[in-house]
């Protein structure tokens, strides 16, 4: 039935639409949004887990503890003035917010350059023509550069950039067949990007969701790391858990803090960027997957086999997106360096050794960073360690399962995307019908 709902939808547009698995990534903003509700209702009337679950929020600020807050305190009259960390202790949304308006500042930089270079170049043609000038007469020099800007500057003053080709403008062609009383629509077709400083007009727009992709929401430290140890790292040898410079780390650090845009190459340590990695999960404010989740997920263990797999999905679902998104980047990453645990021959037979790091050797070394509750008093942990030893080998099994299945995880099936696309059609059928005849595009 919810099919035929569907396809009576998509004939309206005369069109025939068989939907497939997408990539999480690749929906929409509005798409993202509503597939959080979707899940959170499949996870309540479907699975039974044994516990609350609750939608994480975007960002939100933790109570700090007396001793936290005399903690900072003292750091913050300890820190150097110069700067504000951008990147280490902080919300991920603050810290890719933080990336972003970097490169934006990096981007006007090298714009303005470019204007003054090629301005630059426009006047060169015209001092050449007045030095040849002056040397023939006064007056017709005079004559000459009175007339100069009028007849040589229009030739080669730029045409406006034509819609297609400035930065930031966005074709309607796909959406021609749209009514022009939809112009809601049309205000919510924009780049969505993350959470950042907005103006007073942004925030009036706040409330609309964009119909495109979100902006890709990896904080620029995790994916440099990554970058790296999967061009230089996948065959080290205990990858990981080999110690590092403490020195070279805390610089490291300190770069990425102060927003310098850091290029990590064969000169970096494999060791040293694997620890800068380790320390920034383990200082976010909020684990990666949000204490909101923390029960949740670890009662996925006591499902069916064959039901853990689909829940972890929907509860990965119900991350905001920048926590989805570095999930998977990292998810990708650890899978990659799994996947050169063994030994191997090479194609002349020589023997390839392994990094030992198998999916289990890295989840028991990042899942206590990736999955985790707000601890309570040193006491009452010294009194449960038995319990606390049960938590961690189910955290370890947890993002053990993860590792060997983040494909599958992040894949949307056609169910899914059912579901969302009838739930959106009950408020915004207009939209529901661009989706489809976007997503018949893209099949196509």
């Amino acid at each position: 039935q919810s099919f035929s709902i569907i396809y009576s939808c998509i004939s309206m547009s005369g069109r025939s639409v068989r939907l497939k698995s997408v990539p999480v990534q690749s929906l929409s903003e509005l798409e993202r949004a509503r597939l959080q509700e979707v899940a959170f209702y499949q996870l309540q009337q479907d699975c039974d887990l044994g516990c609350q679950i609750t939608i994480p929020k975007d960002g939100q600020k933790r109570k700090k503890s007396l001793r936290k807050k005399l903690d900072s305190l003292g750091k913050e009259r300890n820190r150097d003035k110069e700067f504000i960390p951008q990147a280490f202790g902080m919300p991920l949304s603050q810290v890719i917010a933080n990336d972003r308006a970097y490169k934006l500042k990096q981007d006007s930089q090298r714009e303005e350059q470019k204007d003054v270079s090629d301005f630059v170049a426009f006047l060169l043609p015209f001092g050449t023509k007045k030095q040849n000038k002056e040397l023939s007469s006064s007056n017709s020099s005079l004559s000459s550069t009175s007339e100069t800007p009028n007849e040589s500057t229009s030739p080669n003053t730029p045409e406006p950039a034509p819609r297609a080709r400035r930065r930031g403008a966005m074709s309607v062609d796909s959406i021609t067949d749209l009514d022009d009383n939809q112009s809601r629509l049309l205000e919510a077709l924009q780049l969505s990007l993350p959470a950042e400083a907005q103006s007073k007009k942004e925030k009036a727009r706040d409330k609309k969701l964009s119909l495109n992709p979100i902006y890709r929401q990896v904080p620029r430290l995790v994916d440099s790391c990554c970058q790296h140890l999967e061009k230089h790292g996948l065959q080290t040898v205990g990858i990981f858990r080999v110690g590092s410079s403490k020195k070279r780390v805390r610089q490291l650090r300190e770069e990425f803090d102060r927003g310098i845009d850091v290029v990590l190459d064969e000169e970096h340590s494999i060791h040293d960027v694997a620890a800068l990695l380790k320390e920034f999960l383990r200082d976010m404010p909020d684990p990666l997957l949000t204490r909101e989740l923390y029960t949740p997920f670890i009662n996925t263990l006591l499902l069916e086999p064959d039901e853990q797999l689909s829940t972890l999905q929907l509860l990965i679902y119900l991350l905001p997106p920048c926590n989805c998104d570095t999930l998977h980047r990292l998810l990708q990453f650890l899978a990659t360096v799994a996947g050169h645990a063994e030994d191997t021959t090479d194609k002349d037979g020589q023997e390839i050794t392994g990094n030992k790091m198998t999916s289990l050797n890295l989840a028991t070394i990042f899942g206590p960073n990736l999955l985790h509750k707000q601890k309570s008093t040193d006491k009452e942990f010294s009194v449960q360690s038995s319990a606390r030893a049960e938590e961690s080998t189910a955290i370890i099994a947890v993002v053990q399962k993860m590792i060997e299945n983040y494909e599958a995880l992040f894949m949307v099936s056609p169910d899914l995307q059912n579901e969302v696309l009838i739930s959106l059609l009950e408020t915004d059928p207009d939209v529901v019908d661009y989706l489809l005849r976007r997503k018949a595009s893209q099949s196509s």
